[in-house]
């Protein structure tokens, strides 16, 4: 019995010493935090013995729950806060009972700001140079994350917070997207234990292709399926579901539409309330909205109008018709700002019902950089137009206007809008060396700390503060290692000190800025900066030595009008220099300024999950193939073989397809017949197909296109066969040459998203009804010489482009 008792008072001593050690002695540097050991027992009957205190890792008290909202390819001047023509009700209130930043920058494009803003390192430590599509074999541009650079989800998820992302996803390594992974750099090993969304730069709203973790969904059948909507309606169930089981435990969401990045799809009666409201165009419009910054004190009373690019044409001058068409595709890009705004209200409103809203703190930043002016002089129907040197003419988009923003389009708007909506800036999207690049209208809000309602802040913040405000707000420590690797320390400096103090002295003093040879330098209130490359512009205005740099004092020029290098050549000296010092430290040299040539992977050392392929084979449900992990057809020729089985009326559906509505291809079945179909842009259709219907039973269907060659896009000779006999050929006069779609798929036995063929359609109804035992493509290996030739005629295709548009 005494043996018992000592037993059982070492017990209990040993569980009152483990639950103070988790509490208050956990060592947070180094995640995961280790099990707690305990010492071998020594009681034979389990009645006897009392058990230790369960090892847990939880948040530490008062912890806030916390929600990073980042909308897509919204400029500066995109809120009704910050000047915009639009009302944005959720972002404003958050303003009003928060706090406002009219001095927060982004990386300039997409892959780079959110890898910066979910790790809080520079984006070229992310190995983030530019977008994952277009990475090189150069430390810094690979497009792959290191290790060493974990990102804040896995520190939140390692320290007791519910994990969870909804949206866009444009950091996971371009040929690991596959069902072959590695996972590790996809969403769910990123740190999130839930993930509703996609992978890539873009998707399309009516038909997606998304993941639940790492499976595909599966679209409903519903005609007035949004995306948008959808991934809402997942962040505000989980949210609460959340909450319900773990009332104590703190979440942390980030919430990334793909709004509003195009394509700019939008229901109607969001579309309808904008209409006629900006026949003024876009330089009253940027009068209108600078008005507005001012009036609202986002600006300083004396701020100037920068004045706008060359390239954008005076409203003033255009025709009627380009009136008529670019003003409704303002309306439809207004629609969709309401819309998103609209959205992420409902998941703080999601917040409030469960009661946590007091204590979450909140980041909605408006934009992963300036607004989009990759839709060119005319913006487009179709934004596949755009990446396949196809310009789009204003009379033609007229006669399709009225659907806009529907299913049946993929569009983009005019550039003159994008610069309207980086007021008060020169420039957009792609230009990390002007803020109409890089900053953002941004709010943030957390009651139970912040007590300032409405103030603003005009500290100079960067996208990789945001991890450590996250974690100081946690009462949390940057870690030291995690997962056993050795971190990077973080290059960000938390904005928590702007809290309660307007007047706080800058603590982010130092930060550059690069993207495809645009670069800049800020430190200490200036900001020196070359315009290496205009976003509509193809290639390097000069070489990177030959660049003219220009040097801002933004504290008194906040617009940056006023050119001061001639004035101070010594100080532009000292920030060139402090320039090259940063990039050297942040993997940002060698600079590579190159633009179409990244997007081919074996022109700049990229990794690919085919490599030099030229046969793959594939069997029914085989599906969800981006075109960065499936075999490359475009530009040469290639041979289809598929060995099926027809039912007894001769089958119907997709054998093997790629792309959509878009652009693409397909072999299938329609009405027991065999054919091919070349999709070009969704504008032209090319139709090989036999007479006869096919006999039950097998067969062997192979297609033969025998490519012409000579350059890009060229046409060839389409040849169907079944069991060996010709049954059909038929002349395809021109091809895509650079892409099929962002996020369309190549599918065996189904058409995913939206159909190639029409006739066929997509997702269940496209599903082949007999079966499929095998389907390989097979490509005809380029020489060496033509490998040289494709290489200059991309080139050749990329100057053509940029002097068409």
């Amino acid at each position: 019995m005494i043996k018992k008792t000592a037993y059982s008072m070492f017990g209990l001593a040993l569980s009152t010493a483990c639950a103070a050690t988790v509490s208050a002695e956990m060592d947070r540097t180094h995640l995961p935090i280790p099990d707690l050991g305990f010492p071998a027992s020594t009681v034979l009957d389990v009645r006897d013995a009392t058990p230790p205190e369960r090892f847990q890792v939880k948040a530490p008290n008062g912890a806030p729950n916390v929600l990073v909202v980042i909308v897509d390819d919204l400029g500066f001047a995109g809120t009704s806060a910050f000047g915009g023509p639009v009302p944005t009700e959720t972002f404003d209130s958050i303003v009003g009972k928060g706090l406002k930043f009219n001095n927060f920058h982004t990386a300039a494009v997409s892959s780079p700001t959110r890898s910066a803003l979910k790790s809080g390192r520079n984006h070229h430590d992310c190995n983030m140079g530019g977008i994952i599509e277009t990475g090189t074999a150069f430390p810094g541009n690979t497009g792959a994350i290191p290790n060493d650079v974990a990102p804040l989800a896995e520190m939140l998820r390692l320290n007791g917070f519910s994990t969870a992302m909804f949206g866009k996803c444009h950091e996971t390594a371009a040929w690991e997207t596959s069902v072959s992974g590695p996972f590790f750099r996809w969403p769910t090993e990123q740190g999130f234990e839930k993930f509703y969304g996609f992978l890539g730069g873009e998707t399309n709203q009516w038909a997606p292709f998304i993941y639940d973790g790492t499976h595909q969904v599966e679209l409903p059948e519903d005609p007035d399926y949004h995306f948008l909507e959808d991934m809402t309606d997942q962040a505000v169930a989980w949210i609460k579901f959340q909450k319900a089981m773990t009332p104590d435990k703190p979440f942390f969401v980030y919430f990334a539409p793909g709004a509003t990045h195009a394509p700019h799809h939008v229901p109607k009666e969001w579309i309808a309330k904008w209409k006629g409201k900006f026949y003024q165009g876009w330089d009253k419009l940027r009068q209108e909205i600078l008005a507005r910054q001012i009036q609202n004190g986002i600006v300083p009373k004396d701020t100037k109008l920068a004045p706008k690019p060359k390239a954008i044409p005076d409203w003033d001058t255009l025709s009627a018709d380009q009136k008529k068409l670019y003003a409704h595709q303002f309306e439809v890009f207004a629609a969709f700002v309401d819309m998103t705004d609209h959205e992420i209200g409902r998941v703080i409103d999601a917040v409030k019902e469960t009661g946590q809203l007091d204590n979450t703190l909140v980041f909605l930043i408006y934009g992963d950089n300036g607004t989009s002016a990759e839709g060119g002089a005319n913006g487009m129907f179709s934004e596949m137009t755009y990446f396949n040197g196809v310009h789009e003419k204003v009379e033609d988009m007229l006669k399709v206007m009225d659907k806009w923003g529907g299913p049946e389009t993929y569009p983009h708007m005019a550039a003159g809008w994008a610069v309207a909506l980086d007021t008060p800036y020169k420039w957009t999207k792609q230009v990390a060396s002007d803020p109409g690049g890089t900053k953002v209208g941004t709010a943030v809000f957390w009651p139970k700390r912040i007590k300032a309602k409405g103030e603003l802040r005009t500290q100079f913040h960067h996208v990789v503060d945001v991890a450590p405000t996250i974690l100081e707000a946690a009462g949390l420590p940057e870690p030291k290692t995690v997962n056993g690797v050795k971190q990077r320390p973080m290059d960000g400096t938390s904005m928590v000190y702007t809290f309660d103090d307007a007047d706080a002295k800058d603590q982010h003093t130092t930060q550059y800025f690069e993207m495809v040879g645009n670069r800049a330098i800020y430190h200490d209130g200036w900001w020196a900066r070359t315009i290496h490359r205009a976003p509509w512009e193809s290639k390097p205005r000069r070489r990177l030595t030959e660049d003219v740099w220009e040097l801002y004092d933004m504290g008194n020029d906040f617009s940056m009008v006023n050119d001061l290098s001639q004035k101070y050549p010594k100080k532009l000296a000292q920030m060139q220099k402090l320039f090259l010092e940063e990039a050297e430290k942040n993997h940002v040299l060698p600079i590579d300024d190159r633009l179409f040539e990244r997007f081919n992977a074996e022109l700049v050392g990229r990794p690919t999950l085919m490599g030099h392929r030229t046969s793959l084979t594939l069997a029914e449900g085989m599906t969800g193939m981006s075109e960065n992990v499936f075999i490359n057809i475009k530009n040469k020729s290639k041979t289809l073989t598929a060995e099926i089985e027809v039912p007894e009326d001769g089958g119907n559906g997709a054998i093997i397809v790629q792309g959509g509505r878009f652009g693409g291809w397909a072999l299938y079945v329609l009405d027991g017949v065999p054919g091919y179909d070349y999709n070009f842009l969704g504008l032209q259709r090319f139709t090989v197909a036999a007479k006869n219907k096919l006999s039950p039973g097998k067969h062997t269907i192979k297609f033969d296109f025998a490519y012409d060659g000579g350059g890009l896009a060229k046409g060839g000779q389409g040849t169907l066969y079944v069991d060996g006999e010709k049954v059909a050929e038929g002349r395809i006069p021109h091809t895509q040459p650079m892409v099929f779609s962002a996020d369309e798929t190549a599918d065996v036995g189904i058409d995913l998203a939206t159909p190639v063929v029409e006739s066929i359609g997509a997702e269940r109804k496209s599903k082949f009804t007999g079966s499929i035992y095998k389907v390989t493509v097979e490509t005809k290996d380029m020489k060496k010489a033509e490998k040289a030739e494709e290489h200059n005629a991309r080139m050749a295709f990329a100057h053509k482009k940029a002097m068409a548009d």
